[in-house]
């Protein structure tokens, strides 16, 4: 189904064109012209049955005897085809927020998710005829589109080398709108945007995957509390032999490295110890 334009005429020029009708309708019945009269009387009804009403941003769908005549997008009166069904459907922008979505991760770790789907019909042909309903259409494709793109990604990592639901928002909502837009094209409805409003993991699982989440950021910072001090000795040791007029031995460059990464590396403050005898003693 596609949507075309229907018939119509200008609303006020046709309730112009009523009036003289009725008014031809009164005449002729007065001068016993029951014949005109009855004529006059028939098509001023039947114009009258076509009346109809648009407010802006509105489109109405008219069905003449089972059949589609066409839409009406023009915003105010219009006389359309007589006699027929018209169905009213907005073409304003709405918001649906869908339910917290228990689902599993691409690494099968439960967590709760929803979103916010913004749309709009832009079609208002298939919406009406080519599904049922369409507003619950779009409320049960948007929940089967967020358990589909939850499934592909996981939660979160720390080591920054794949998509996450937590930390790529903004490629998550690019590819949760491209699969709700293949879902809902069929229903004539546009998705402007569609953004998480809620990402945690379940209940049942949440204390775990928080000592997880701390073990795995200590991990990551001693990491590059490591690299970074052993850049720092380094330079440094290679400073010292420069500037300072030094030469160390192999066995004073372990030492002193030793002493400058268990200064900087460690967590409490360390005590320095002076050594008046020789390294060697």
């Amino acid at each position: 189904m596609k949507e075309k334009n229907a018939w119509m005429m200008n609303g006020f020029l046709g309730i112009v064109l009523i009036a003289a009708l009725l008014a031809g309708t009164v005449f002729s019945f007065v001068e016993q012209q029951f014949v005109i009269g009855g004529l006059c009387l028939i098509v001023a009804v039947t114009l009258g049955s076509g009346i109809t009403l648009v407010q802006p941003n509105q489109s109405a769908v008219v069905i003449f005897l089972g059949k589609y005549m066409g839409s009406i997008r023009r915003e105010g009166i219009v006389i359309t085809v007589p006699f027929s069904v018209r169905k009213t459907i907005s073409l304003r922008v709405r918001n649906f927020n869908s339910k917290r979505l228990k689902v599993n991760d691409v690494n099968g770790n439960p967590i709760e998710i929803a979103a916010v789907i913004v749309f709009k019909v832009v079609d208002a042909a298939k919406a009406v005829f080519d599904v049922d309903r369409y507003e619950q259409f779009v409320e049960i494709q948007s929940e089967t589109a967020i358990r589909a793109v939850a499934t592909k990604y996981p939660y979160d990592t720390f080591k920054d080398v794949e998509l996450t639901l937590r930390g790529n928002a903004e490629e998550v909502s690019s590819q949760l709108t491209s699969e709700l837009q293949d879902r809902l094209t069929v229903a004539g409805v546009e998705v402007i945007e569609a953004r998480l409003t809620h990402l945690a993991y379940s209940t049942e699982i949440a204390q775990a995957m928080l000592q997880r989440q701390q073990a795995s950021a200590i991990i990551a910072a001693r990491k590059q509390i490591v690299e970074g001090a052993v850049g720092m000795v380094q330079d440094a040791i290679l400073q010292l032999e420069k500037d300072g007029g030094m030469e160390l031995d192999d066995e004073r460059r372990v030492s002193m490295a030793n002493n400058l990464l268990v200064s900087i590396v460690s967590d409490h403050g360390t005590q320095p110890v002076i050594n008046t005898g020789s390294l060697y003693q």
